[in-house]
């Protein structure tokens, strides 16, 4: 029944997306890469929403909040206020330009080799890092929910390969061959459905501890567990409580308002209005986001007393554990849509940075738009591959979230540090740009695989040798060792900007830079952006200070 029920879902996304693209123009780059600059709010914030709750934010924040409780919250709370400030400065600004991608900006702002090399940067983070991870974390959920190394008669290490190679060849089918229009399409549908279940999975899960009582389960749960329920992080969380005004509003900025991956969304909107819209929309809808991607873990965490050998199966044997055999297939149908979402988002992102950045402008500058179109294809299938034989490795990497969330920062500062000074200045050169982009991404690994690992060494040898064994005591001499990752950033993204504006006094560009009005969407702003964007920020506000 569970895999008659997966199927009957997956095929019906798939015939639904197929009619409502068929007729869609993909012979040109904004057709193919924006489709056609035609989405509307509900398509936009649908497949925001999905591209964002795809299976490594799901297993790996719920796998986070089993082991550290509710501080990890601070991940979407955080994300709808980067949302509305997307929505009210950086939208405007990239539609006035007529973007198809974020380094496209810099090229006008600085120059083509400052857009070559953040397309690079862009491109290895997607190969190395998200690709991996979205696709080893979508098999950790699907081969725990079908129990495939039971179905199959094969180790887990084996099912995970069929699994990552099975998702794999079907998100490229979708993203490669389809376009964002079909991404965008078949993400709404499954955005519907991922909200439905990842809301009915914690109901379930706390009609389970409660005996039938969701009330009485909540209560159960909350008094039982009191140490889970603190939402502001102390020193050995994964995110401690000051973090987030270091380096925590700095990555949801970036992922949210210059990932490429992300923003590409709203730049096809038809015009500013719905891509605002739209971006508000999903800002509304992410306030619920603890209910599906914490409160699981807390429930799994109390369920199964914290005996679970991996955190990150938390999420995929909660589910098997509380839902029925049918509700199970239809689940894992919608969680493989969010995974599938997630990963041919990434990779229409890919082809598009590839297609344009990269082929058009260096390989052949005389290409004409189906040509462009062509050869990103062709990148997107060997990036897939790429990907497909890196992400089963990433079960040697550790706790999921963190080691995403902390590897993306190697381009993640660099990236949004230029935009920003791009931006917020006229006569910065393009060397400047340079300069940050390189001495961003050197400093940054210097700092987390060299310095970082010695001083914790240190620190942990030192006390080992003092006599200390008590765990909590070592886990806060580690935590202390070294500055948090998330305030590494800070610092990097403070010095890339200081730096940037000295070289900009020292050597400011000859003509101070003026954004033109491409004309191609008109960016009349929605009339209520601001006021809901105020009264997002307040709900925010208001529910992190609830449960703190």
């Amino acid at each position: 029944m569970q895999i008659i029920t997966f199927l009957g879902f997956t095929i019906l996304v798939a015939v639904i997306a197929y009619l409502k693209t068929r007729n869609t123009e993909e012979e040109s780059s904004d057709g193919y890469f924006l489709g056609g600059r035609s989405l509307t709010a509900g398509v936009i914030a649908g497949s925001l929403l999905l591209t964002n709750l795809s299976t490594e934010q799901i297993v790996g924040l719920n796998g986070a909040a089993y082991q550290s409780g509710l501080s990890v919250m601070v991940w979407e709370t955080l994300a709808a206020i980067a949302m509305v400030v997307t929505a009210m400065f950086l939208l405007p600004r990239y539609l006035k330009g007529g973007l198809t991608t974020v380094p496209g900006f810099l090229a006008k702002r600085f120059d083509v080799t400052t857009k070559t090399l953040t397309s690079v940067l862009f491109l290895s983070g997607y190969v190395v890092v998200l690709l991996p991870v979205i696709l080893y974390s979508g098999s950790l959920a699907i081969s725990g929910m079908f129990d495939i190394p039971t179905l199959l008669g094969v180790t887990h290490t084996q099912s995970i390969w069929i699994c990552v190679w099975g998702i794999g060849i079907i998100g490229s089918i979708y993203a490669v061959f389809g376009g964002l229009k079909a991404v965008a399409v078949s993400d709404s549908i499954n955005a519907i459905g991922l909200l439905i279940g990842g809301i009915l999975i914690p109901i379930f899960g706390l009609m389970m501890i409660g005996d039938g009582s969701l009330l009485d389960g909540l209560n159960i749960l909350t008094t039982e567990n009191p140490e889970k329920f603190k939402s502001m992080g102390g020193a050995t969380d994964p995110v401690p409580f000051y973090t987030i005004f270091t380096g925590m509003m700095l990555v949801q900025l970036f992922y949210w308002g210059t990932n490429q991956q992300i923003i590409q969304r709203a730049l096809g909107a038809k015009d500013l209005k719905e891509g605002q819209k739209g971006l508000l929309l999903a800002s509304f809808i992410k306030i619920l986001g603890p209910i599906i991607v914490v409160l699981p873990g807390l429930i799994a965490f109390h369920l199964f007393e914290g005996n679970l050998e991996s955190a990150d199966s938390a999420y995929p044997e909660l589910v098997r554990k509380v839902l029925p055999g049918a509700w199970v297939g239809f689940f894992a149908a919608v969680l493989f849509g969010a995974i599938l979402s997630s990963f041919n988002s990434v990779l229409n992102s890919s082809v598009t940075l590839f297609g344009i950045d990269v082929y058009k402008q260096h390989i052949n500058k005389d290409a004409d738009e189906k040509t462009v179109v062509k050869y990103g294809k062709t990148f997107g299938v060997i990036l897939a591959i790429a990907a497909m034989f890196i992400a089963p490795l990433i079960a040697n990497a550790g706790s999921l979230f963190d080691y995403l969330q902390e590897i993306n920062g190697i381009y993640s500062i660099p990236i949004f540090s230029i935009i920003i000074v791009g931006y917020l200045t006229k006569r910065v050169p393009a060397i400047a740009a340079k300069i940050g982009l390189v001495s961003g991404c050197l400093l940054y690994i210097i700092s987390q695989f060299f310095m970082q690992p010695h001083f914790v060494t240190s620190a942990l040898e030192a006390a080992k040798s003092l006599g200390v064994t008590d765990v909590k005591a070592l886990a806060l001499i580690e935590a202390q060792a070294y500055p948090h990752f998330l305030d590494v950033m800070a610092i990097l993204f403070f010095l890339n900007v200081v730096i940037m504006l000295i070289i900009g006094k020292i050597k400011p560009r000859e003509e101070a830079f003026v954004q033109e009005y491409t004309k191609q969407v008109d960016i009349t702003p929605w009339k209520y952006t601001k006021p809901a964007g105020v009264a997002i920020c307040v709900i925010v506000i208001g529910v992190y200070i609830y449960f703190a």
